[in-house]
């Protein structure tokens, strides 16, 4: 087929003719979609409809306390966020040139490692109150009030303590855009700090803080290991409640629809909360914001303020865990090497070839400019939203079929049962890792793109290159760099991921993730912490790239 063929576009954008790159981008879109898809329909045929027993029962509890995680986490996230973020733009104090950067830290740690190293460190037996017995005398827990540590408080301050840096990375770089000259007449009119932020700064980056609390909420919903291990009971443990301990399936899916409910309702209020917000800068180059500099009692509270998010996102965990990492003999510890391998191997795998569909999907939808996959390309980011225990639902359903049609297909051309192929195995847990992810590879693959020079290609194709040659020698070579940032963008997200691997890994087939979560589960916290460090030792390597991204 000649590149002419391949580039005609009927009106309205219809087909005309056979075009591979078109194809295979819906092809891509319908295989990250169909999880979402097959989730909804099995709620709505379910086999057995217990859903008025839920409403009657459980369900009630579960929303109330995701709603009022939600909230919560959110709230505090967006004022620790945007007010760090505030205070490292516009002023510089002691402190300042490292925290700016310490403060994206947490990013590295999952939330669920947090969860288990609050609990080690103010446990009875944990150093604080030990130390408190020992510095008051006291004998035993009878002798002293000490606030419940397995709460729902605690996991609302875990939580938010690990997802501010999306408030704050989102709202930093928001006022780094702006011009110094409002700021500089507000301050000229008299206006004090607490106005200018309030009345002059907020307005401004209230899109930025919006889009971060939305992502914020919507790892909330998704997380499991906090919850779980708090004892909280949320519409995430209730899907696992349902399915893995009832026995329901159709019960899972029907509490699943309602969380893919929320997360569209999220996205909705996110978009419109900007809809009438317009912003326009000057067509000359903006004059940045010229810090004002803290010293005495105002640099050192602003030093304290910065501080303590990074302390307890962050330094807590990590010296927990290290305190319990110390003995070199739980490095040695049986199955770690296992999951270690597992995690490579399940993460290298789904991270290519994420990326890979992700740079297809993109380059075949603007090659083409066909009208289907155009409106599908930002629909296929509905993955990343949804749950991971969502998809995991909706991968199981459609890879269950598609093994059996399969299974019957080889039984009646050999006449050998060759059984259940792609279920249960490592290759489940892959496709939900691209699904999940997916929308980090076709966004970072899009924003690339659309950097590239559109006379480069051109020329290329004028000099007789293909489409998928112009893409190998032009587009690759020149955006290699937010490839591989991608490529451990998805990884580091893959290590992480805990309730989607969970539900479909294989019997008996530990990542690192699910070694951390069951080490933990036992109170077994040395044995989670060196596969707790690894996991935070790849993140940290994707936060370095993230920073100087954002240099």
């Amino acid at each position: 087929m000649s590149d002419k063929t391949s580039q005609t576009i009927a009106p309205g954008g219809a087909w005309r003719s056979f075009d591979p790159w078109s194809v295979g981008a819906v092809s891509i879109a319908a295989l990250v979609l169909l999880p979402v898809i097959s989730v909804v329909w099995l709620a709505f045929h379910p086999e057995d409809n217990i859903w008025p027993h839920l409403l009657s029962t459980t369900l009630p509890r579960y929303l109330s306390n995701t709603v009022l995680l939600m909230l919560s986490v959110g709230a505090i996230t967006a004022a620790v966020g945007a007010g760090a973020a505030w205070l490292v733009v516009m002023y510089r104090f002691p402190g300042h040139s490292w925290l700016q950067w310490a403060l994206l830290l947490p990013l590295a740690v999952p939330a669920y490692v947090g969860a288990y190293a609050l609990v080690d460190f103010l446990e009875y037996a944990g150093p604080v109150q030990t130390g408190l017995r020992g510095l008051m005398g006291w004998q035993d827990a009878r002798d002293y009030a000490f606030p419940q540590i397995r709460s729902r408080g605690a996991a609302i301050l875990v939580l938010s303590a690990a997802l501010y840096p999306y408030v704050y990375l989102l709202a930093r770089a928001a006022l780094r855009e702006q011009s110094g000259a409002g700021f500089e007449v507000a301050r000229a009119l008299g206006v004090g700090p607490w106005g200018r932020f309030f009345r002059v700064g907020l307005p401004l980056i209230r899109p930025a803080i919006a889009a971060g609390v939305a992502v914020v909420m919507m790892e909330t919903v998704n997380d499991f290991g906090v919850v779980d291990y708090f004892a909280v009971q949320t519409l995430t443990t209730g899907i696992f409640t349902v399915w893995l301990q009832a026995g329901n399936l159709g019960g899972a899916a029907q509490i699943a629809t309602l969380v893919l409910a929320m997360i569209v309702f999220l996205v909705t209020l996110e978009k419109l909360s900007r809809r009438r917000l317009r912003f326009f800068g000057s067509a000359r180059q903006p004059r940045p914001v010229t810090p004002m500099r803290l010293s005495g009692g105002q640099g050192i509270l602003a030093f304290i303020a910065c501080l303590l998010p990074f302390l307890a996102g962050f330094v807590l965990p990590v010296a927990v865990l290290a305190s319990h990492a110390l003995d070199a003999h739980e490095w040695a510890a049986p199955g770690l090497s296992r999951a270690l391998f597992h995690t490579l191997a399940t993460g290298g795998t789904a991270a290519f070839l994420t990326v890979l569909a992700g740079l297809f999907m993109v380059y075949g939808t603007r090659l083409s400019g066909r009208r289907l996959p155009v409106l599908l390309l930002p629909v296929t980011a509905i993955g990343y939203a949804a749950p991971g225990a969502v998809l995991g639902i909706g991968i199981l359903i459609p890879l269950a079929f598609f093994d059996n049609a399969l299974a019957d297909a080889i039984l009646e051309l050999t006449g050998r049962d060759p059984g259940l192929i792609f279920t249960g195995t490592a290759a489940a847990l892959v496709l939900a890792y691209c699904v999940r992810f997916f929308a980090i590879a076709q966004g970072t693959a899009d924003a690339a793109l659309g950097r590239v020079s559109p006379s480069l290609p051109m020329a290329a194709r004028s000099l007789g290159q293909s489409a998928g040659g112009t893409l190998r020698r032009i587009h690759v070579p020149l955006i290699r760099a937010s490839v591989g940032s991608a490529l451990l963008l998805v990884f580091v997200d893959c290590m992480k991921e805990l309730p989607a691997t969970l539900l479909l890994r294989p019997f008996g087939y530990d990542t690192l993730a699910t070694r951390v979560h069951a080490k933990a589960s036992l109170e077994n916290i040395a044995e989670a912490a060196p596969a707790a460090l690894m996991i935070t030792a790849v993140g940290l390597v994707a936060v370095g790239f993230l920073a100087r991204a954002n240099r």
